[in-house]
């Protein structure tokens, strides 16, 4: 598998993490859709985001940062009036938790076309102005489209509340991943498989679910067979961007097997087995199994994981 021309274009969040851990508080670049993008970057593939920051001090770091892993801020990314922060709480397990002071929105998309591949999903779906551009970004697309709900209970309300937005997104998006704990809540009363399932029949070719040390569960839908993958080794620092690190090497194994960037990868993606998938899902495990191991979202390169 080789390295992919094809551009891809995020759409939602990029923030500041303040991680407190112990008695240290540090401050991260991050946001769920930054950290995809950038992770895309290291990886080798032409990246670009278009998020909501401040032109201030936090968003200028947030700008170095994107640059720094070959990533493109899209034009007018920087129109919010101050820089978006997420509260990040590490317990002694590496485990983070969220609070946040965050607004959702996303500047013009002039060139949509232009680009293969469009991810969308987490904070800035869920709400207002961004979450109807996200909308309408992915249904107007005329390449594939991957979407990862991301949930953050304490900004969502009830679960109710948050599934119409969810299937909406769900059913435009040819690629799904979402973890055991965003499940959960979302569908106390389900089973991750029978999640998936249900996922699988409002359109997606493809349902992934994570599940943090125990590797994912993956579905094709062409298949209606729920694989298992195995997890990776790792040595937990912390786990935060650990599930945006496995967006990332999913969408980069699914392009470089050229099953992302048309219609005609589409087609691919909805005839393939589940042999034609299993190296992205493998990739996938790798680059988080790489992040968990640093403090932050740490994004792995090609070179780190063995990608030729």
């Amino acid at each position: 598998m080789g390295e992919t021309a094809m551009k891809i274009l995020g759409l939602g969040e990029a923030l500041v993490d303040v991680v407190h851990a112990g008695d240290t508080t540090v401050e991260h670049v991050g946001g769920s859709m930054l950290n995809v993008a950038c992770g895309l970057g290291r990886l080798g593939h032409d990246s670009t985001l278009a998020c909501w920051i401040g032109p201030d001090d936090r968003g200028r770091r947030i700008a170095d940062y994107a640059a720094a892993s070959d990533v493109v801020l899209a034009a007018g990314s920087d129109g919010a009036d101050r820089t978006p922060i997420a509260f990040a709480e590490v317990d002694a397990a590496g485990k983070a938790t969220y609070t946040f002071d965050f607004a959702s929105d996303l500047p013009v998309i002039a060139d949509l076309d232009a680009y293969g591949h469009l991810h969308a999903g987490s904070i800035s779906a869920a709400f207002e102005p961004g979450g109807t551009k996200i909308v309408e970004a992915l249904g107007a697309a005329s390449g594939t489209r991957s979407y990862d709900p991301n949930v953050r209970p304490a900004l969502l309300g009830t679960a109710a509340e948050a599934l119409p937005r969810v299937h909406e997104l769900v059913a435009l998006a040819d690629v799904v991943k979402a973890s055991d704990e965003d499940l959960a809540w979302l569908y106390p009363e389900l089973s991750d498989a029978d999640a998936a399932r249900g996922w699988a029949a409002m359109g997606p070719a493809l349902v992934v679910v994570t599940r943090g040390g125990d590797g994912a569960l993956a579905l094709l839908a062409s298949e209606g067979v729920v694989h298992e993958v195995a997890p990776g080794a790792a040595s937990v620092v912390d786990t935060v961007g650990a599930g945006d690190s496995f967006m990332a090497g999913l969408i980069s194994g699914l392009a470089d097997l050229g099953l992302l960037g048309s219609a005609e990868a589409r087609a691919r993606l909805r005839e393939a087995s589940w042999t034609d998938v299993e190296p992205a899902l493998k990739r996938a495990i790798a680059t988080s199994a790489i992040t968990v191991g640093h403090a932050g979202a740490y994004g792995p390169t090609r070179d780190e994981i063995g990608a030729d």
